[in-house]
């Protein structure tokens, strides 16, 4: 693997002249494309720099813009700019279309508290427990319910809080500055990560993030810069499209069907968008209708399977009350082997050898449609802000 300093250097000078947030702005903000992962802050915040918050909309702005070192991390972590692309499929051995992958599989939670609570078959909660308990991790970046429509970042650092944050939202997920604004409280400017390492002992964390949160991350790794150092572990959550859920009865999306917000208990997407209500029914919603609530970014999007996460994970192509895992990584093999061992997975049974070599089969090819789906809906999206 290339060192992340001559990564870095080639990169900032491809060129001639360092990109900043300025060129982030025309480029990403301003063109409708940023998806409000929050690693642009992240780095800025965690470097000591400071001149990056997140505004009212969830996009990023300057704090104060005389503070900017012009740096141009942020342009290089940024999962919607081209840079350090290359690198990253370089050294995940990416193949076309959905990135490099060792197994895919259909597997859920033995823990019937953890089934009952998770989406599909509760395999993230599952995992981030083992990993947990058996040390690999100190605490986890995941989301809380705050209400109907929202959730909040936290680190969760035992099994009560990880249950909390178990199942499926309908807003985004959190924001990857969280993690700056962590780690920055300890380590207000660079020279002191080494004091702050000794202060702390460890601090390994795991991330469960979207295709932009996820990419982010392995930006940051590629060129060996903080807070990146602390994520030790990602999981990565197909994803067609993120929803702005609190304008949907404005835009009678349930109106029209005659669903009540408050009737709803749960939401999951596999092969479309699915809503279970508290009476029991399921109402099942064609993807394409979906997009009338859709973040715009995520629109023009490319990025389905999560190509660069350890794990990716969701419910396509997978029976009611399983996960289908997208086995990516040596350390996602190992820690997913982990927890199969102590028993906290399993896999779908009752179906022999050549039968899971053909639901394998299918599993991959319905990953390749869906991404290739999002392809051509980004293209086209973007074809038509033009």
């Amino acid at each position: 693997m290339r060192n992340g300093n001559d990564l870095l250097f080639r990169s900032v000078m491809t060129d001639k002249k360092i990109k900043t947030f300025e060129n982030l702005k025309a480029e990403v903000i301003e063109t409708g494309l940023c998806g409000r992962c929050g690693g642009c802050v992240s780095v800025c915040s965690a470097s000591g720099c400071g001149a990056l918050k997140l505004g009212a909309s969830g996009t990023p702005e300057y704090v104060e813009p005389n503070i900017c070192m012009d740096g141009g991390l942020c342009y290089l972590v940024c999962p919607r700019t081209d840079a350090l692309t290359n690198e990253l499929k370089e050294q995940s051995d990416w193949e076309e279309p959905v990135g490099h992958f060792t197994d895919v599989l259909s597997a859920r939670s033995t823990n019937e508290a953890i089934h009952k609570a998770g989406t599909d078959g509760g395999v993230v909660t599952a995992l981030l427990i083992n990993m947990l308990e058996t040390g690999h991790i100190d605490g986890a970046v995941v989301s809380i319910t705050t209400d109907m429509f929202n959730r909040k970042p936290i680190i969760a650092t035992t099994k009560e809080e990880l249950l909390n944050a178990a199942g499926s939202h309908f807003s985004e997920l959190p924001h990857l500055e969280e993690v700056g604004e962590m780690y920055s409280g300890f380590v207000p400017v660079v020279k002191q990560i080494n004091s702050y390492k000794q202060a702390k002992k460890s601090q390994r964390l795991a991330v469960v993030g979207t295709p932009c949160q996820i990419t982010a991350i392995k930006k940051m790794q590629a060129i060996s810069i903080v807070p990146s150092d602390i994520i030790k572990y990602t999981i990565g959550l197909f994803c067609m499209q993120c929803f702005e859920m609190d304008s949907l009865m404005e835009k009678e999306f349930l109106r029209n069907r005659n669903i009540n917000p408050e009737e709803i208990s749960s939401v999951n997407v596999k092969e479309d968008f699915i809503l279970n209500l508290k009476s029991g029914i399921t109402v099942h919603i064609p993807m394409k209708e979906v997009e009338k609530i859709a973040r715009p970014a995520c629109l023009r999007c490319r990025h389905f399977a999560n190509d660069f996460a350890d794990i990716s994970v969701g419910g396509l192509g997978s029976p009611d009350g399983y996960t289908t895992v997208m086995i990516r990584s040596i350390e996602g093999k190992q820690r997913f082997a982990d927890a199969m061992f102590a028993g906290r997975i399993e896999l779908i049974g009752g179906i022999t050898t050549e039968e899971r070599k053909a639901d394998r089969a299918r599993k991959v090819n319905l990953i390749k449609e869906f991404a290739a789906r999002k392809e051509d809906r980004a293209e086209s999206y973007i074809e038509k802000s033009r």
